[in-house]
């Protein structure tokens, strides 16, 4: 009984070693391991609203958020809420955001990559002219 559990578990770890390095012997990528997708998935995230004076929300305002290290300028149009959000910020990267509506700007905000937070929430407030 001993002699056929040996043969058993030692054709199951080389069917094992087999399925592992099969792929690559034949060209096939293999996913990234698995601490490289943990990574990936701490990066920020910023939701917020554009606002008008008591708190009324502007549709259409186009927000801007420009990464302090490569001064890429990413836009967002926002939603009939005034809401916007921008996805998968990297985490150790200030970032300056600012909204306009109609040719008014509301003052610039920093997204501090000091800060730990994955999400990050705020309000921009445009002082629109009658």
């Amino acid at each position: 009984m001993k002699r056929w559990t040996k043969i058993v578990m030692g054709g199951t770890l080389l069917g094992a070693a087999a399925f592992i390095l099969a792929p690559r012997a034949l060209g096939y990528t293999v996913p990234e391991p698995l601490v490289q997708r943990d990574k990936e998935s701490q990066t920020k995230t910023l939701t917020g609203t554009v606002v008008a004076e008591g708190d009324a929300p502007l549709p259409q305002s186009v927000v801007y958020l420009k990464n302090m290290k490569t001064l890429a300028v990413k836009s967002f149009i926002a939603d009939e809420n005034g809401g916007f959000r921008f996805y998968a910020l990297s985490p150790n990267t200030d970032y300056q955001v600012y909204a306009e509506y109609n040719g008014q700007r509301s003052g610039t905000k920093t997204v501090s990559g000091f800060d730990s937070k994955t999400k990050v929430e705020m309000t921009l407030k445009v002082e629109v002219k009658k």
